[in-house]
């Protein structure tokens, strides 16, 4: 059945046209992630779905009574909101019942018998609501998505403290509680560690509601979805596949459709050349012959009717990236030694040893707020040691790609200012390079403020491009790019001939270019010969039983929680209810197992 679907739907945005005529339709208990390139449209897509936007002509059709919930990336809030408030708007509907129920359980404290039966009749019906709707696994569910996307330390802040990335976590949870018919999410792994994105992962599979998703990590799309909407120029095409199937079902296609065009191509080149060598020969006759030209004009009317296919874009613009390393340096290009550091109280890590060597490809991995950037800002000489050191190898040229590295000041600065800030080149050789960087005409004049990531990401590369570097240091390289912007970086540093320090949580980035892994878990360092996919294997078999058993306890936890509630509302509704028995020996059974792990 069709949950939401669009017809014919026109949208523009400052005179600059969307798209037109557009059309789409989402089933109900779909996986769909919509692709393409940036400034294509997808977040419109998903704010007209919502009712966010209006559409300028065409339809936006949704089924009757159904919950929709977008993911915003970065929710409003109250000044003396906490983290867990944000979340907890999830529950609304929950929390006024759960109000209603406690008042009538004071006023039946006091009441005649004669009003009574009437009120437990009304209490019985707002219980059975809010069992319905899932009000005793709520406090279940908040602390599943809580461990899940790792919230916990965000729970009891004020939310306008946080940063721009722990707002967006909070919105993520928040949404994900919700649990509407249609959840809309983009870009939902921003922000979020493996371990967190991987959680998602299964989250998403085991969601029994319709899921569209905006996302550029090609992993992530390939565990969680089973249909891929393109939209490109202005239409939607759709993919029965994951993305990893989209993309050899799109070159077939392709290549299917070049053919159809230059067989068609050929087709009007012949058809031309007979309307002209017709007219010819009717001209050459003596007197000229109406019936060849009868046959020209016959003939190129045929061609006037026929349907005109487009010729296929078989490649799209893409940035022309690639670094130069013109120097070898010494064969170890960093070491970190016994390396020790914390922040206040906090121990990051602890006797940390690590070699870097000339050509490698290393990808450090590991939680947020695990220290892999700390590592990083050593080994560059932006963070000092507690204990022990970091150093550069000999004849060391160092490159660093880091989503913070553009400082507030530079702001007011324009694309193309910054680009040349402490670069020998002039205005138009710098305007000839930013184009290869999809910086087009009064593209490099916008300022730097209003700049988006993906725009500041391809900046700093283009100005990496101008160094002369044999060591590239890269912090989560691949934020804010499209995936054809991923797939030209990787294209770069694959054909590299220095050495590449990655972190990254792009799984897909990491297994095709890093065969050898730092996980830095615990304040430990751990080396790995072997990708992402292989390291992680290893740390698992590290901690196995702890780890299952200390989230089966917080399960546990969980439900015995949840019992005792129920247990409490159902004796001061009816403290003779035959259903009581029975939960006191679950009960029992639930303390029984916990003992037993504990």
């Amino acid at each position: 059945m069709i949950l939401c679907s669009m017809k014919n739907v026109s949208k523009s945005f400052g005179g600059h046209l969307l798209f037109t005529n557009l059309d789409l339709e989402v089933q109900e208990h779909a996986k769909i992630g919509l692709v393409g390139r940036n400034g294509t449209g997808k977040t419109t897509i998903f704010k007209l779905l919502k009712g966010m936007e209006q559409a300028d002509s065409g339809t936006v059709s949704i089924k009757k009574q159904t919950k929709i919930a977008y993911l915003e990336q970065i929710p409003q809030a109250r000044p003396d909101e906490t983290g867990e408030d944000v979340l907890r708007r999830a529950f609304a509907e929950l929390t006024a019942i759960r109000e209603k129920l406690t008042l009538l359980e004071t006023e039946m404290a006091d009441m005649e018998s004669a009003k009574l039966e009437k009120v437990l009749v009304q209490y019985g019906s707002l219980q059975e609501q809010f069992e319905r709707l899932g009000g005793y696994e709520s406090e279940a569910k908040l602390t599943k998505v809580a461990e899940g996307l790792k919230l916990a330390e965000l729970l009891g802040k004020e939310f306008r403290s946080l940063s721009g990335g722990e707002k967006t976590k909070l919105g993520l949870g928040m949404v994900l509680l919700e649990e509407p018919d249609l959840l809309l999410l983009d870009e939902p792994t921003n922000h979020l560690d493996v371990g967190a994105v991987e959680w998602l992962e299964q989250f998403i599979k085991e969601y029994r509601g319709t899921v569209l998703l905006i996302s550029h990590d090609r992993y992530f799309l390939d565990e969680t979805v089973n249909r891929i909407m393109e939209l490109e120029d202005g239409e939607i095409t759709v993919y029965h596949a994951n993305y990893s199937r989209y993309t050899e079902e799109k070159q077939k296609q392709l290549l299917l459709e070049f053919q159809a065009y230059q067989e068609q191509q050929k087709k009007i080149k012949k058809m031309r050349e007979a309307i002209k060598r017709l007219r010819e020969w009717a001209n050459r006759a003596n007197p000229p012959s109406e019936g060849l030209h009868k046959r020209a004009r016959n003939m190129e009317r045929a061609l006037e009717r026929m349907e005109k296919l487009k010729k296929p874009v078989v490649d799209q613009k893409k940035m022309d990236l690639h670094f130069e390393g013109t120097k070898r340096s010494g064969k170890r290009a960093a070491v970190i030694e016994s390396a020790s550091k914390s922040f206040g109280d906090r121990e990051l890590f602890s006797g940390v040893n690590l070699e870097v060597h000339y050509r490698e490809r290393l990808a450090l991995v590991g939680e947020n707020g695990s220290g892999k950037s700390t590592l990083l800002r050593m080994i560059l000489g932006d963070e000092e040691a507690d204990t022990g050191r970091a150093v550069i190898g000999s004849s060391v040229r160092l490159g660093y790609l880091s989503q913070q590295v553009i400082p507030d000041c530079a702001g007011s600065m324009t694309l193309i200012e910054f680009f040349r800030e402490g670069l020998p080149i002039t205005e138009a050789e710098a305007r000839h390079i930013l184009a290869k960087f999809l910086f087009y005409g009064p593209a490099v004049f916008k300022k730097m403020s209003g700049a988006s990531g993906g725009e500041k990401m391809r900046l700093q590369l283009a100005r990496l491009m101008q160094l002369d570097l044999n060591f590239l240091i890269l912090d989560e390289p691949t934020n804010h790019l499209d995936i054809d912007s991923r797939e030209v970086l990787e294209d770069a540093i694959e054909h590299f001939e220095g050495t590449v320090l990655a972190v990254s949580h792009d799984r897909y980035f990491l297994e095709k270019l890093f065969p050898k892994t730092a996980w830095l878990a615990g304040g430990n360092l751990h080396l790995f010969e072997g990708s992402y996919k292989y390291a992680k294997e290893k740390m698992n078999e590290k901690r196995p039983t702890e780890r299952t058993a200390l989230k089966t306890a917080a399960e546990l936890e969980n439900e015995l929680l949840q019992l005792e509630m129920k247990i409490e509302r159902i004796l001061r509704a009816s403290p003779l209810s035959e259903e009581i028995p029975r939960l006191e020996r679950q009960r029992g059974e639930l303390y029984a197992e916990l003992e037993s792990i504990l």
